[in-house]
């Protein structure tokens, strides 16, 4: 479901393999350059101490010179508190710093976006809040990661409010423009349409929720969608719902998944490893989608799937099965979008934009080199292409203009459409 997928115990060369790139030839995965020439005596004058006051009045002057003089336009801030990394859960926010260096190379490679990985120790969401808060002026944007549900919701708001710059968890956002950009695309190809679906959603933590607001955004009918979690389908008759699944609660009789997935015709899997039985998938309506996206194992097995229906078309979050929803599709082009116009947030039209940028990328001609980068001699938008490949270079040339564009339509940008960009 996110970038690359996480693996068990089991596969203990794998495991030996990851300790060594992480550890060889020196620790960890990122490091900081200069960018300036440091080999004269003028040079360090320059850097430092005299001829760094001048930027510095220049700024105290007026903030936004701090775009000009520093690289704040540029910097992105990849925070934790360590409470729901990966498949692990709450390991604390050192044991998190891995993951966090990982996305620090995926937007660096992805969309040349520096970043900086804070791992915070906080005993509350508040004094998360509070931390962010205080060191928000360093950054041009803030990606929230693994922050657990529910309080995620209201850590994001709270900063989104207070802050002037963009912040956006992924693991609620992302993971929903991926998966409503793969959704309508499958929908296309089985005839049928997003605001006549019935769909059921499998996990109410961050990415599920984020994905039901978003799917009704885009015309999903709240009446037509199943949430379900642990304790079965959450309807308005349950008394221990937060407030956040309280916002997606149906009014039905349904109660377990077996009930909601009778006639569906979407499933939407964000939770854990084998929950859907064949007998479930056998219930849906004909020629249903199943993005089943539990890492590293699905909620149904694609090969199990497929012996069930064969009128499907399937997603999931693993690289080794056609149709990965993985979220280095979205985060690290819609940042490059973001900061390029200098946006204040990212708002709901700018993840629209990206939604219906990767829909409709997947309708163009594959180049070569990405048919090479996957070993594939052909490779056209169908069943088992719904959504784009990670690896395609195109995608830099196509996501960050829509967000531009959506940002500055919106009135969040600050500086116009870069000259740079298409026209």
């Amino acid at each position: 479901m996110s970038e690359p997928e996480s693996f068990g115990h089991a596969d203990s060369a794998l495991n030996r393999d990851a300790l060594i790139y992480h550890e060889q030839p020196r620790p960890g995965k990122t490091s900081i350059q200069v960018t300036k020439p440091a080999e004269t005596q003028r040079d360090l004058s320059l850097a430092y101490t005299p001829g760094v006051a001048e930027p510095v009045r220049r700024i105290a002057e007026d903030p936004d010179a701090a775009y000009r003089y520093t690289n704040k336009g540029n910097l992105v801030a990849v925070i934790t508190d360590g409470s729901a990394v990966l498949g692990l859960g709450s390991v604390g926010s050192l044991a998190g710093k891995p993951v966090m260096e990982g996305k620090a190379v995926l937007f660096k490679h992805f969309a040349d976006i520096d970043v900086f990985d804070i791992e915070v120790y906080a005993r509350h969401p508040q004094e998360f809040v509070e931390t962010v808060r205080r060191i928000a002026p360093t950054f041009g944007g803030i990606n929230l990661e693994d922050v657990a549900a529910p309080h995620c919701f209201e850590v994001e708001q709270l900063l989104i409010d207070e802050l002037d710059i963009p912040v956006f968890h992924d693991d609620q956002h992302g993971t929903a423009i991926i998966i409503a950009a793969g959704l309508l695309n499958a929908l296309e190809l089985q005839g049928k349409r997003l605001e006549d679906a019935r769909i059921v959603v499998l996990g109410a933590g961050a990415a599920g929720i984020a994905g039901i607001r978003l799917l009704m955004t885009l015309g999903a009918h709240r009446s037509n969608i199943l949430a379900v979690d642990r304790q079965g389908v959450i309807h308005t008759g349950r008394r221990d719902l937060n407030p956040y699944k309280f916002g997606i609660a149906a009014d039905t009789d349904r109660r377990t998944l077996a009930d909601a997935m009778d006639g569906a015709d979407v499933f939407i899997g964000v939770s854990g490893p084998d929950l859907v039985t064949p007998e479930m998938l056998a219930e849906m309506a004909l020629r249903p989608v199943v993005f089943a996206l539990s890492n590293p194992v699905p909620e149904i097995r694609p090969e199990l799937a497929h012996q069930v229906r064969d009128d499907l078309i399937m997603a999931t979050g693993r690289s080794d099965y056609p149709n990965q929803v993985n979220n280095v599709l979205g985060f690290p082009y819609i940042f490059r979008g973001a900061l390029d116009v200098r946006a204040s947030r990212i708002n709901e039209d700018m993840q629209i934009a990206a939604v219906h940028a990767l829909k409709d990328l997947t309708h163009e001609p594959v180049p070569e080199a990405v048919l090479a980068a996957y070993g594939l001699d052909h490779l056209a938008f169908g069943s088992d292409y719904i959504i784009p490949k990670p690896l395609d270079a195109r995608l830099r040339d196509v996501v960050p203009p829509a967000v531009a564009r959506a940002a500055i339509a919106s009135g969040v940008a600050r500086i116009p459409y870069p000259a740079h960009y298409p026209q």
